[in-house]
């Protein structure tokens, strides 16, 4: 989708990199606790679009390091991006999301490499013969430099019209070459990097329609005449006049059973609260049904620099909380200790912060924990601050510190009991010693 590049930003400090790898070792040794360690104990990955100027955001890249265990690049490996002029390629920014990757022991998602759009104006002034040429050495030269370091690619994006004709979207590939030229990139990605995973990426296909009629039918075409296609990504944004559609999961075991992976590729759905809530389950739900949904990416880490923020479409608001959202798709994955049924016996809890009081040199912070739908008998939480913040004082929950004094988890001190539904609170004074960024609250762990 259309997303505007990002500058890149500072890289992330010493402190930062240390709180974060005690974090996640702390979240490995713990069952089910985040995003990531839920899929993967069902077999499956959680990813996010990142871009590269936001790693260098404390709280960001420790959402990013906690709870996911994918990385697909929001603009950095797009055509405009790697060569914006013909013939020279500049990967720097692609290259940083995938060394941060790889130091988190994530998976990349490579996206994408022929697109009609933020496609530089050089490309569609070529002629049919330099427009193929151009096409294969930019398919070639981008796979061959990550060659072994990307799990999957969206080789063809958005090829298909919509509406309910079905017809080919006019591009300059399309309106050049023909239909072709997708059979002729996959048959060129194949070449380029035989061991990544080759996919066909769309949107407005999540239910059984024309154009997912038509993506279907090139997909059957070309796994009959042995053309390498390996997945199929459904991007799935969803809003209150586009939900997640009755057939969705139909539609997507369609295609599994055509021998081909699913993924959905690029989930936000609009919204706030219960419904939200309950349409995020649905996707989770869905793709766990489908044996051959390797996992999910949602667009984004935050809400704040979503694609379309008005929205709130993601699982953390603007402040890195958690939102209902979050707490639905952990339950139906399995994670914080519960059974992932959504029914009796889930034990879990919601963190969500407040600021409650800010002035030039620090502010005061609430978290306020909230039971499931059963009763906890205790619950704990994490505190991520941006250095060279310090908390000062903290009240109604104990801390502990991880040894940078970046990461504090907090534990109940008289309060750990609560009724179903029921909330508590802790609330901590921080010194902004330069810095008013916000802290990351983690997931709330309940038993």
């Amino acid at each position: 989708m259309h997303m505007s590049v990002k500058r890149l930003g500072r890289a992330v400090t010493a402190g930062l990199v240390a709180a974060a790898a005690l974090t996640a070792a702390t979240h490995s040794a713990e069952a089910a606790d985040t995003l990531g360690s839920a899929a993967a104990g069902k077999g499956r990955y959680f990813g996010a679009a990142v871009a590269a100027g936001h790693l260098g955001e404390a709280a960001y890249a420790a959402t990013l390091d906690r709870e996911f265990t994918q990385v697909t690049p929001e603009n950095e490996m797009k055509w405009d991006a790697v060569e914006s002029t013909r013939n020279t390629f500049t990967f720097g920014a692609a290259d940083q999301i995938v060394t941060h990757a790889k130091t988190q022991g994530m998976k990349v998602r490579g996206h994408t490499l022929v697109w009609h759009s933020q496609l530089p104006s050089w490309v569609g002034g070529l002629g049919a013969t330099d427009l193929r040429a151009a096409m294969n050495n930019h398919i070639t030269r981008v796979m061959e430099h990550y060659k072994g370091q990307i799990d999957s690619w969206d080789v063809v994006n958005e090829a298909f019209q919509d509406g309910g004709s079905g017809a080919r979207r006019s591009s300059p590939f399309q309106d050049k070459l023909g239909d072709g030229f997708i059979e002729e990139a996959f048959r060129t990605a194949r070449a380029a990097d035989p061991a990544a995973k080759l996919c066909y990426n769309d949107y407005n296909t999540d239910g059984v329609n024309a154009k997912s009629d038509a993506v279907y039918a090139m997909v059957a075409d070309f796994k009959s005449r042995g053309v390498p296609i390996d997945c199929v990504g459904f991007q799935s944004h969803f809003n209150s006049a586009s939900p997640v559609p009755s057939d969705y999961r139909a539609n997507l075991q369609r295609f599994a059973d055509l021998g081909v992976d699913v993924q959905i590729t690029e989930l936000d759905i609009e919204g706030s609260g219960a419904a939200q809530a309950s349409s995020y389950r649905t996707v989770t739900e869905a793709c766990l049904a489908v044996s051959r949904c390797a996992g999910i990416t949602v667009w984004g880490v935050t809400d704040k620099y979503s694609w379309r923020s008005g929205g709130t479409p993601l699982l953390f608001d603007g402040d890195y909380a958690a939102k209902p959202a979050y707490d639905a798709v952990l339950a139906a994955l399995g994670g914080s200790g519960g059974d992932g049924d959504g029914g009796d016996g889930t034990v879990s809890c919601t963190a969500t912060y407040t600021r409650t009081a800010d002035w030039s040199t620090g502010y005061n912070g609430e978290v306020t924990i909230t039971a499931g739908s059963e009763p906890v008998t205790s619950w704990s939480t994490t505190v991520t601050l941006t250095p060279p913040q310090q908390v000062s004082a903290t009240w109604n929950g104990s801390p502990a510190w991880d040894a940078s004094r970046t990461v504090m988890t907090v534990r109940p001190t008289w309060n750990g009991s609560l009724a179903a539904g029921a909330s508590t609170s802790f609330g901590f004074t921080v010194a902004k010693n330069g810095s008013a960024a916000a802290p990351v609250v983690g997931a709330c762990t309940a038993s």
